[in-house]
């Protein structure tokens, strides 16, 4: 509903948390409370395991669980969706990172607050421009050919650890994989076990206990299993205790050279937060039925993504598992968003040290299990059996994922997403159109549909695409390759026509009159009509060669066409043929 004229209309697009703030009540408290609580449980576990992919710190995934969260729920528009650290977004700021620093140090903190804050930037850009239309050419193949690559990516780093191996690599696929296979000599059985255990309980209890928090279980048993079977701490790495205190407050590094070489990533990732936020908002948005403002939510991810780098937090976006649990849950409200937070927060000042006892490999066993449930098997065979062209995007940025920077993997997908897109439109479909002779009313089909004759003089098109310059040579070659002199084009199916494409009918008319037959439109939308006369090609046209629909169009050809050919013609295809030869049906009903 526009209420722009309402007063603090202007008020709660600026502060859209005004909005739900009279759903808020005794009832929607509790309900908030609850999801919030179940939320900081899951996201305790996941939010140091996310940490670690992205070379970070533990502590960083759950600042990043904190403060981000809540500016999205404040300045967003889902009422479920929850922001936080991601799989795809901590694989991503590793790479663009890692090349810059050595992972966990200082400076490898300062240039992954910096991409945050460039990110959330860019968001807010786009959002400020009403751009947010961009993430649509990031289509569903890309981010399905990309997630399951990270998860690749994923599964591949953390088996050193899984295996207890310290590897020195550069943490490319092919490398990792090379000295796994020289050093499986040396695999500690202390880590493989734990990282297995765990591993297996969090299937067997989200399998058997879909409710419960399996990776926090999971981890519990895990250190109760390495304290048993290793009490000296000499054969298992332990992840330490993390620092209790509130988000601390820190700077990015702000220097052009910084900049410079982080913003190809921080373009990419800011995109692919903007299609994990929108894409996961609208999923939840179609059960609760709620109406979302996909702009507002850009917005909301922008600023949680800059206020946040100045917070110790690193790159977020919408979380898949923390809003599904939030929604079944029984969140009502964004605070359910604002509470996970809060609860987070008390957990991190008061519980800090019960990280001290988890094991290392207990964590790469858990990343095995986000990494296996990152790859969308179903919409994998979907994409392959529906198109080879969306295939081939998904092979090509799966690839790319593994094989080269991943900034670049999610253009290389969108390139090639607009490269067969062009392609498609580039070569509109054209059918040819013929009159039923069963139909009791004038009824045209299609000539693939059917096997009707056809009239020797005129032939009845329907171009079904724009004519733009991309398609001009494709439609020409055709239209020069018809071989009846007189030609009436249906234009109901062409949205749009620019300067090329005109000129490319306007030379088509001109040929097929030199040459003794003529050119016809009818069912021309309004607004093409208004491009042709505002660019004076409709006179070149000729404004008594288009019609307002093919009745009148072929009533107006019929009486031209040559007497001598139709009398030798025993198709008798239009209703005119029954009527009178050519030259004396003036007069008589459109068809």
């Amino acid at each position: 509903m526009n209420d722009g004229g309402k007063p603090g209309a202007a008020w709660r697009r600026l502060f859209p948390f005004l909005q739900w703030a009279a759903m808020v009540n005794g009832r929607t408290l509790r309900a908030d409370a609850q999801a919030g609580l179940t939320n900081a449980i899951i996201v305790l576990p996941q939010g140091v395991a996310y940490a670690l992919i992205a070379g970070l710190p533990p502590e960083f995934g759950l600042y990043a669980a904190i403060i981000p969260a809540i500016i999205a729920a404040l300045f967003g528009s889902s009422w479920h969706l929850i922001s936080g650290p991601t799989a795809a977004m901590s694989v991503v700021v590793f790479t663009a990172v890692s090349p810059l620093a050595e992972p966990d140090s200082d400076l490898f903190i300062k240039l992954a607050l910096t991409l945050t804050l460039m990110k959330g930037v860019f968001q807010l850009l786009l959002a400020s421009a009403r751009l947010g239309v961009l993430v649509n050419f990031v289509s569903h193949s890309v981010v399905i050919g990309f997630t399951a690559g990270a998860a690749v990516l994923i599964a591949v780093s953390q088996l050193p650890g899984l295996l207890g191996l310290a590897l020195a690599t550069d943490g490319s696929v092919p490398e990792t994989l090379r000295q796994l296979i020289l050093h499986l000599s040396e695999v500690n059985p202390y880590s493989l076990g734990i990282g297995l255990l765990t591993l297996l309980c969090c299937v067997l209890i989200r399998h058997y206990r879909p409710r419960w928090p399996n990776m926090l279980l999971a981890l519990i048993i895990a250190a109760l299993a390495t304290a048993l079977v290793d009490p000296g701490r000499q054969h298992i790495a332990l992840l330490g205790a993390i620092p209790a205190g509130l988000p601390p407050f820190s700077l990015p590094d702000f220097s052009l050279g910084s900049i410079s070489a982080l913003a190809s990533g921080a373009l990419a990732i800011s995109l692919l937060g903007l299609v994990e936020a929108a894409s996961i908002a609208r999923a939840v948005a179609s059960r609760s039925h709620q109406r979302l403002d996909g702009n507002q939510e850009f917005v909301g991810q922008g600023l949680s993504n800059v206020v946040g780098a100045f917070f110790s937090c690193y790159a977020s976006s919408g979380s898949f598992t923390r809003t599904g649990v939030n929604y079944t849950s029984g969140a009502r409200t964004p605070l359910a968003a604002v509470f996970a937070s809060l609860f987070l927060l008390l957990i991190l000042l008061l519980g800090s040290d019960l990280t001290a006892w988890l094991p290392m490999p207990a964590m790469a066993g858990l990343l095995l299990v986000v990494a296996w449930n990152l790859v969308d098997f179903h919409h994998i065979r979907l994409i392959v059996r529906a198109a080879r062209s969306e295939a081939t995007v998904l092979l090509v940025t799966f690839a790319a994922t593994l094989l080269v920077a991943l900034e670049f993997a999610i253009y290389a997908g969108v390139l090639l997403s607009l490269v067969f897109y062009l392609k498609r439109t580039s070569q509109p479909r054209i059918v040819s159109m013929l009159p039923d002779p069963d139909a009791r009313h004038p009824v045209f089909v299609s000539a693939e549909q059917r096997r009707l004759p056809y009239c020797p003089q005129l032939r009845i098109i329907r171009i079904e695409g724009s004519l733009f310059f991309g398609a001009v040579n494709h439609v020409q070659e055709y239209l020069q390759n018809i071989r009846e002199p007189r030609l009436l084009i249906l234009g109901s199916g062409i949205n749009f026509v620019d300067i090329v494409g005109a000129e490319m009918l306007v030379q088509e008319a001109r040929r097929r009159r030199a040459e003794g037959g003529d050119l016809y439109f009818a069912n021309l939308k309004e607004g093409i009509q208004r491009f042709l006369d505002r660019n004076q090609l409709l006179e070149e046209l000729g404004r008594d060669h288009i019609f307002p629909n093919k009745g009148r169009a072929i009533h107006h050809i019929y009486d031209r066409l040559d007497p001598a050919v139709c009398k030798t013609c025993t198709a008798r295809i239009f209703k005119e043929c029954h009527l009178a030869p050519p030259g004396t049906v003036a007069g008589q009903e459109d068809s």
